[in-house]
């Protein structure tokens, strides 16, 4: 093994050990990130939107970047075509990979809690919250089918406290629920009233 890698040119060189350190990490990688393991946390970053530059995504490239050259250089292309086509090969492998993980994230988003759906919820101020914005609270609403704990801030120039019945009036950009004090919903009554018995007639002997 040593004697053929040595007797290798030094472009396939290069190209033998991208290919072999790529392949390595980019199987740890993909087993972490479909086991559900921290792999995103290799990036530094939280991932968000549509993301081309990753460590993901470079590990990708250079995988496909050395296989590529390497299947070039068996083809007998020249070095600047093998060069060329590699690197061609390693981008569209990121693109892939990014729109892959893209879509991934927006089907498991999917699943997870809109904060916009509890506008208008009639909840419970479960820890006090301060007036005008004062201080942060916590509130019990049904969102999504779910009865959640979420946090909340009032506008009121009269703090709330534990037990005040709230409705949900908007929603800030991070989360926070702006609530305000309402009363809780008159449910109608199912209860059946019973008709009483009719008056029997009763003769008066005199």
């Amino acid at each position: 093994m040593a004697e053929w890698f040595s007797n290798l040119e030094f472009l396939s060189q290069l190209y033998w050990l991208v290919a072999i350190i790529g392949s390595i990490i980019f199987s740890v990688v993909m087993v972490m990130a479909f086991a559900g393991g921290e792999a995103d946390d290799i990036d530094g970053d939280i991932e968000a939107g549509f993301q081309f530059i990753s460590f993901k995504n470079l590990v990708g490239f250079f995988t496909i970047f050395g296989w590529s050259g390497i299947a070039c250089i068996d083809a007998g292309l020249s070095t600047a075509l093998t060069i060329f086509i590699s690197v061609i090969c390693g981008l569209l492998m990121m693109v892939i990979m990014a729109a892959l993980y893209f879509f991934i994230s927006k089907l498991s988003d999917s699943g997870t809690l809109n904060y916009k759906n509890a506008l208008d919820a009639i909840g419970e101020v479960y820890l006090p919250i301060g007036s005008d914005r004062s201080k942060m609270g916590k509130v019990n609403v049904s969102v999504q089918g779910t009865m959640r704990e979420l946090d909340a801030l009032t506008d009121s120039l009269t703090p709330l406290k534990t037990g005040t019945i709230i409705k949900v009036v908007d929603v800030t950009s991070n989360g926070i629920l702006i609530v305000d004090q309402t009363r809780k919903p008159i449910e109608p009554s199912h209860t059946n009233t019973e008709e009483l018995p009719e008056p029997k007639n009763r003769l008066i002997e005199n």
